[in-house]
C-alpha cells in the first residue's frame, strides 16, 4: 500500500533532490565555518608575534593590544638577526634538517618496500617489533643514547643528530608501508618479469608512485628536525655549532626584555617552515589521508 501526501490548495511540493541539495550546501558550510573559527582560534597567537615584532619596544606589552603596528619599525628584525649570529644557526639548523629528511626517507623507505612487497620468514613479527618500539618515550631511551654517543665521542658534533635517521623511523616505517601496500602487486610482477630486480622495482616502480607519502614523511621530518631542542641542547655544547631553536633559547636569557626583537626573531625562525607547507600542502595532505585509507 502506497501512501501519497495531500497538499493544501495553493501549497506547492518541494522536490527531494532540491531538499537534500540545501541540506548538503548547509553541511559544507557549517563545517567550513567551524574550520575557520578553528583555525582564526590558533592563527591569532602567530598573527600577534608578527604585530609585536613590527613595534617599538614600549608597545609590545601595552594594553589594549593595537593589533595594527604605529610606527611600523622594520629594523627590529635587522637588529634580531645581528643580536645573535642568526644566519649561522640557520644554516646549522638546516643542514641538520635536510641531513634527517634524506636519511628517514631513504631507511624507512627501504624497510617499508621490504614489509610491505616482499615475503620473508618473520616479517609480521619484525614488523610488530619496530611498531612497539613507538610505545617508548623519548626519555626511556635519552641517557643510554648519551652514554653511547660519549663512548664513542660524538659528543659536540653534529653526528648524534644526523646518523641515526639513517637507521629508520618506526612510524614513518609504518607510514609508508601502508601506501606500499595500496600499489597493486601486477606492477612489481610485471616490472620482475621484464628483467627489473628489487632494487630496480623499488627505485623505477614504486618511488615515483608515492612521492604524495614521500612528501609527507619529508614536511613531518624536517619540522621535528627545525624545531628540535633537546637533541642540539643535549649533545652541541659550542655556540658554533647551536641550532635556531638553542639561538632562541640562549636569545631569552640574554635579550629576554627585548621583546620586540624576540618576537622578529621568531617570526623569521617560523618562515621556512611555513613556506615549505605551503609549497608542498596538496602533497602533504594527499600523502597522509592515502597512507591513513591503505593497508
Amino acid at each position: 500500500m502506497t501512501s501519497t501526501t495531500k497538499l493544501v490548495p495553493g501549497q506547492r511540493s518541494i522536490p527531494w533532490s532540491r531538499t537534500k541539495s540545501f541540506q548538503s550546501r548547509f553541511n559544507s558550510g557549517l563545517s567550513h565555518l567551524v574550520i575557520w573559527i578553528v583555525g582564526l582560534f590558533f592563527f591569532i597567537p602567530w598573527l600577534f608575534i608578527v604585530s609585536a615584532s613590527l613595534k617599538t619596544f614600549d608597545k609590545v606589552l601595552a594594553l589594549p593590544v593595537q593589533w595594527i603596528p604605529n610606527p611600523v619599525r622594520l629594523m627590529n628584525y635587522v637588529d634580531a638577526v645581528t643580536k645573535i649570529p642568526f644566519l649561522l644557526y640557520l644554516g646549522n639548523t638546516m643542514f641538520i634538517a635536510i641531513l634527517n629528511v634524506l636519511g628517514t626517507i631513504l631507511s624507512s623507505a627501504l624497510v617499508a618496500y621490504s614489509f610491505s612487497r616482499i615475503r620473508w620468514p618473520g616479517r609480521n613479527v619484525v614488523f610488530y617489533l619496530i611498531l612497539a618500539t613507538m610505545m617508548l618515550p623519548s626519555s626511556v631511551t635519552m641517557i643510554p643514547l648519551f652514554i653511547i654517543f660519549t663512548k664513542i665521542k660524538w659528543i659536540n658534533t653534529f653526528y648524534p643528530l644526523v646518523i641515526p635517521p639513517f637507521f629508520g623511523n618506526p612510524f614513518y616505517i609504518f607510514l609508508l608501508r601502508q601506501f606500499f601496500a595500496g600499489i597493486p602487486s601486477e606492477l612489481s610482477d610485471a616490472a620482475r618479469i621484464d628483467g627489473c630486480s628489487e632494487w630496480d622495482t623499488f627505485w623505477r616502480i614504486i618511488l615515483p608512485l608515492s612521492t604524495p607519502a614521500m612528501a609527507a614523511v619529508a614536511i613531518l621530518t624536517f619540522q621535528g628536525s627545525y624545531n628540535d631542542l633537546i637533541g642540539p641542547l643535549l649533545y652541541l655544547t659550542s655556540d658554533k655549532l647551536w641550532t635556531l631553536s638553542i639561538g632562541i633559547q640562549r636569545f631569552v636569557g640574554v635579550h629576554g626584555s627585548e621583546w620586540h626583537l624576540l618576537m622578529a626573531a621568531s617570526v623569521l625562525m617560523t618562515l621556512p617552515m611555513i613556506i615549505l607547507f605551503l609549497w608542498q600542502q596538496r602533497a602533504f595532505v594527499q600523502g597522509i589521508v592515502t597512507s591513513g585509507l591503505k593497508g
